[in-house]
């Protein structure tokens, strides 16, 4: 476990709020279906009243899908982007809350393009563009779920801190299979066929914080031919609200245990603060550092980074964004 030490905002929240965060915020080889753009539904249209510090927002506003609930997908492309050359790509989740925070619920962000441009600029990473999946808040948590961690559970189990449901009538309700062939069946294809990209796995990627963190845990895991690497910011391991008992957290590091992808070809990075929700996150690295160990990863490949101070919000994410991205994107990975 490494510890960083950086400065502490208090955000003034109640915990009531960060738990919406988690739950209402506004490794298997798969064969990929194809799906090309056929219709404007498609097509990507500026957001010119978008405020960002440099680049372009371009977004289709309710992406059709056979999989998940139709929602705005964004695409940020780089100040100087070009189709004369190809583009890594960074998939994140919650994208409402990752460039403009005059939309946000909370007035904050992710600061995505302030990074990525500046870390682009420095050389620091390779160019890349981020695409970015809007969630719908009601229906969060069953979208961005790890499902198959619930076979990982004894049958007949309760859950308290979802009101004391049976195993069996929360996986009725699980949708994150569903939402990763959304991703990789039929968005990745729109991407590469409507953008400059690099395809293929090399230059692949997907980032997320909370549920989002645990998402990308697990879209790694399930689709390891399509992603060579995976951030997970603030990674919400209780899986639901930090209420014991919760077996969730042991399935969840059971599947991980079987199912982490080949440590030779991915990366794998790992982050929790200790204040608001974050607080309950530190007592679960040790068994993280384990998990990745005994699946032959290291310092070189992947990390799980303590920072001392910082709470569970976009306004801590922003300001250790550069280390994830770097850690992914950086120029000693190509």
């Amino acid at each position: 476990m490494v510890v960083y030490k950086i400065k502490y905002i208090n955000m003034k929240k109640a915990i009531i709020l960060l738990v919406i965060m988690v739950f209402g915020f506004s490794c298997k080889e798969k064969e990929q279906k194809v799906v090309e753009p056929s219709n404007k539904e498609l097509a990507f249209s500026k957001l010119k009243k978008a405020k960002l510090s440099s680049g372009t927002l371009n977004r289709i506003e309710s992406l059709p899908s056979r999989y998940i609930k139709p929602r705005p997908v964004d695409v940020w492309l780089p100040e100087n982007y070009t189709k004369d050359k190809k583009y890594a790509v960074l998939y994140m989740h919650d994208g409402q809350m990752l460039f403009d925070s005059t939309t946000t619920w909370n007035k904050q962000e992710w600061k995505v393009d302030e990074w990525a441009s500046k870390l682009m600029a420095e050389g620091k990473t390779k160019d890349f563009i981020v695409v970015a999946i809007h969630n719908i808040s009601e229906i969060r948590w069953n979208d961005l779920f790890p499902q198959k961690t619930i076979d990982y559970l004894e049958k007949g189990a309760s859950i308290q801190s979802l009101s004391n449901e049976k195993i069996e009538d929360v996986k009725s309700k699980l949708n994150g299979d569903n939402y990763l062939k959304f991703m990789v069946e039929e968005l990745k294809p729109i991407i590469d066929a409507s953008f400059s990209t690099l395809s293929n796995k090399k230059n692949t990627f997907v980032l997320g914080s909370s549920m989002g963190g645990l998402m990308s845990m697990y879209a790694i895991c399930e689709y390891p031919e399509v992603f060579s690497g995976a951030a997970c910011i603030s990674t919400h391991w209780p899986g639901a609200s930090p209420n014991e008992p919760n077996p969730l957290p042991d399935g969840i590091f059971k599947y991980m245990e079987t199912n982490l992808p080949d440590a030779k070809t991915h990366h794998l990075y790992f982050d929790y603060g200790n204040k608001t929700l974050d607080a309950h996150y530190p007592k679960y690295a040790s068994r993280v550092d384990s998990i990745l160990a005994v699946n032959g990863y290291d310092n070189s490949n992947s990390k799980n980074l303590m920072f001392e101070g910082t709470d569970h919000s976009e306004n801590s994410w922003n300001q250790r964004l550069d280390i994830p991205l770097t850690f992914l994107l950086g120029r000693n990975n190509e």
